[in-house]
């Protein structure tokens, strides 16, 4: 396993980030397609034997239980100070006002919360999940930082917004000599290249590592176009990700699997995780072949050729899974 520094700061991660949306109580939230905690463990396991250290999950997951089931694998199967843990905030976490959000108080509540079910005194990474539109940003980032401060969290992310958001974000920040972001969790893949426009390059002139979310495009760059899954048929959200004219760049990554003998997500993750500014892809795991072929896609390395074959079918997409403001 190859290990870098996050961005421009000192942590240092593993070249793969788990992600850890997959696990959690099925019956909890909106994600049927979850494993429970006994079918969860081995895959945490298997990563950590693999030498990854960091893990991404969110308060929102499965309602909590995604947060409670890594908590308890991590204190089973390593040591707290050689893994990275990363959890998010923002999704609604119970009915009425303060149950979402990124006020000082939704803040303040839910970092407690994630400490609790993660069982542990301090959070690596703590992410904001998306923009809120109703709480002014400086309130936020104070708040950011003072639980930094008082050591509940090392650092603090963030994940899809607009660029201009995260620049203003990350200028109030350091108007106030507050803690600034030092990642940001954004959806990047082959079929989805906006963040290409501004994101990506506004990360790289300030140092922020990218660690982007469904870098296999939920698995549709893994199999034939036709072929579904089982999250495929209750993902109401994935379903609005991808365009039919993605079929071709589908075709391009099998075809060059299928010339290198090895599996597609290998090819589709080697693209990835050799783009400028990406730290670490966060990869889901529901198989053993994904951890592995995770793994093995660091080892490739693609030619200038299968690059362009690669790249030059994309068209431009409708921008999507950033947080729109409340009509």
């Amino acid at each position: 396993m190859e290990y870098v520094r996050l961005g421009s700061s000192g942590l240092q991660v593993s070249r793969i980030c788990l992600g850890c949306m997959s696990y959690g109580a099925p019956d909890r939230g909106p994600h049927p397609w979850s494993l429970d905690e006994e079918t969860s463990r081995p895959f945490l396991r298997r990563a950590l034997d693999a030498g990854i250290n960091f893990f991404d999950t969110a308060n929102v997951y499965s309602d909590g239980t995604s947060e409670e089931y890594l908590g308890r694998a991590l204190r089973d199967f390593a040591s707290r100070d050689d893994v990275v843990i990363a959890t998010k905030l923002n999704g609604r976490m119970r009915p009425g006002p303060n149950g979402a959000g990124q006020s000082r108080k939704a803040i303040m509540t839910e970092v407690d919360h994630s400490l609790r079910r993660l069982g542990t005194d301090y959070i690596d990474l703590y992410q904001i999940h998306r923009w809120d539109h109703e709480t002014p940003i400086e309130e936020t980032m104070e708040a950011l930082h003072d639980v930094v401060k008082a050591g509940k969290v090392r650092y603090i992310g963030a994940s899809s917004m607009w660029a201009w958001e995260f620049a203003k974000a990350q200028y109030v920040a350091a108007a106030n000599g507050w803690t600034r972001f030092i990642s940001m969790q954004n959806h990047y893949n082959l079929l989805y290249r906006e963040e290409e426009r501004e994101m990506i390059p506004l990360c790289l002139d300030q140092g922020v590592g990218l660690i982007p979310w469904s870098p296999m495009a939920r698995g549709r760059l893994t199999r034939d176009w036709e072929q579904g899954s089982r999250r495929q048929e209750t993902d109401e959200f994935g379903s609005t990700l991808y365009l039919d004219e993605d079929r071709v760049i589908v075709d391009a990554v099998a075809a060059i699997a299928d010339e290198r003998d090895v599996p597609r997500a290998q090819i589709a993750l080697a693209w990835v995780a050799s783009r400028p500014g990406v730290s670490a892809p966060i990869v889901g795991a529901t198989a053993e072949s994904h951890i592995d072929d995770a793994v093995a896609a660091l080892s490739i390395e693609l030619t200038a050729d299968e690059v362009e074959r690669l790249e030059q079918p994309y068209q431009p997409h409708p921008v999507v899974g950033i947080a729109v403001p409340k009509r």
